[in-house]
């Protein structure tokens, strides 16, 4: 497993309509490394974003697509998707503010 630093487990917010629906119930979505453990994003959360208490991590592994270009053949990179639910006292991310 690599040596992950916490700045390097979460790679971007995800941004949907599913995931706008779920930030009511303080579910927060990220991509992130493909090897991080639901132990280093829970670290990685907490640490970056102030006040914020994790209660739980669930994870997805999204596997790449095929793609095609004429003749060549090829996929896209695999990416993993982090759902993370705040607890009740937690503050909140205030990245996800405003849109």
């Amino acid at each position: 497993m690599a040596d992950l630093k916490y700045y390097d487990v979460i790679l971007k917010p995800l941004v949907t309509e599913k995931s706008m629906e779920a930030q009511a119930d303080r579910k927060y979505t990220f991509l992130v490394n493909p090897d991080a453990n639901k132990a280093q994003i829970k670290e990685a959360v907490e640490k970056m974003f102030d006040g914020a208490k994790v209660e739980k991590v669930s994870t997805m592994n999204l596997s790449g697509k095929n793609r095609r270009r004429g003749l060549v053949t090829g996929k896209t990179a695999a990416k993993k998707k982090a759902i993370v639910k705040l607890t009740e006292d937690s503050k909140e991310i205030e990245i996800f503010q405003g849109l």
